[in-house]
């Protein structure tokens, strides 16, 4: 079976969208978004630098963009996503992609809301310095007390040994100093604020507004949620389930933990991939994994979609 996931913030780099502008139709789809959003796509997908793209308010609605024109190139219609596709889920703002991928909200619709939501987030984040922080190694007993008593937020619980701490500037200096046992190294990572936490909570009611505006239909194929990894069968609780989530946790672990239940063979991680195919290759051995980074990639996606599609 195989599984589709978006990545999420932290996971662009300068001109990763560049050689998709390649393709045909793609350029004129990012400039209807970008129309739309009141948001430049191509410039900052193409042009912009590390900092311009690290703000929350261009980094979200330029990855689910991503994410959507590199799977389309595959799976074109919700027909050819629901008969080959046996699950898909996003990792924290690629829940948005993967809740248009499987339907649950039309295109367009899921770009203005990508759209509010980093705003609102970014609004959320200015009103203290903080930030976020990987913790690679360690066992979660121990990582999460110590988080704990530093006053961090274990914000990603990843799997595969991999918690992402989020907090004030503060606290996550005094982590770099104070790792736990256990814990190899604590990486920064190129977020502007501590999301999945108690930060983000003036987001979560910009969202619930938004989100009662919002046309949304049941996923015509399975969508595995961020919130415990349960697989949510109506539209209506997956948007529901996404506006709580900028405030909670991320609990990818939990996500791997049904893709292996469902039995998952492969997994293909949409543009800018690599992230996640990471964290796969630990928690999920024996399991095909494919990252799509650029154009060169979409053979060999192509490929494995036609070895392990399924109808289940």
């Amino acid at each position: 079976m195989l599984v589709l996931v978006a990545p999420g913030q932290g996971s662009q780099t300068p001109g990763f969208l560049t050689p998709w502008l390649d393709l045909p139709g793609v350029e004129d789809r990012l400039r209807e978004w970008s129309a739309d959003i009141d948001l430049d796509l191509v410039h900052y997908g193409t042009n912009a630098d590390a900092d311009e793209i690290r703000d929350t308010a261009v980094a979200q609605p330029l990855l689910v963009a991503a994410a959507l024109v590199s799977a389309r190139q595959l799976l074109p219609t919700a027909e050819d996503f629901s008969t080959r596709v046996g699950a898909a889920a996003g990792h924290s703002v690629g829940e948005l992609a993967a809740a248009a991928l499987t339907g649950v909200l039309d295109e367009t619709t899921a770009m203005g809301l990508v759209r509010r939501r980093g705003l609102a987030m970014a609004q959320a984040a200015s009103v203290t310095e903080t930030g976020m922080s990987a913790l690679l190694g360690g066992e979660a007993e121990v990582v999460l007390p110590h988080l704990e008593r530093l006053g961090l937020t274990p914000a990603n619980v990843n799997g595969a040994g991999q918690i992402v701490a989020a907090g004030t500037a503060e606290q996550l200096a005094a982590l770099a100093e104070d790792k736990p046992e256990g814990t190899r190294r604590v990486v920064p990572l190129k977020v502007a604020g501590a999301f999945h936490t108690h930060h983000m909570a003036p987001a979560v009611s910009v969202l619930e507004s938004a989100a009662a505006e919002l046309t949304v239909a049941d996923p015509h194929t399975r969508y595995v949620s961020n919130r415990d990894g349960a697989v949510v069968t109506e539209g209506v609780e997956v948007v529901r389930r996404l506006v709580g989530q900028v405030a909670n946790p991320v609990r990818w672990d939990l996500c791997m933990d049904t893709f292996k239940e469902l039995g998952v063979t492969a997994l293909l991680e949409v543009c800018p991939g690599g992230t996640l195919t990471g964290l796969a290759k630990r928690a999920l051995p024996g399991v095909r994994t494919l990252a799509l980074k650029t154009p060169e990639d979409l053979d060999a996606a192509g490929a494995l979609i036609a070895e392990y599609a399924t109808t289940a």
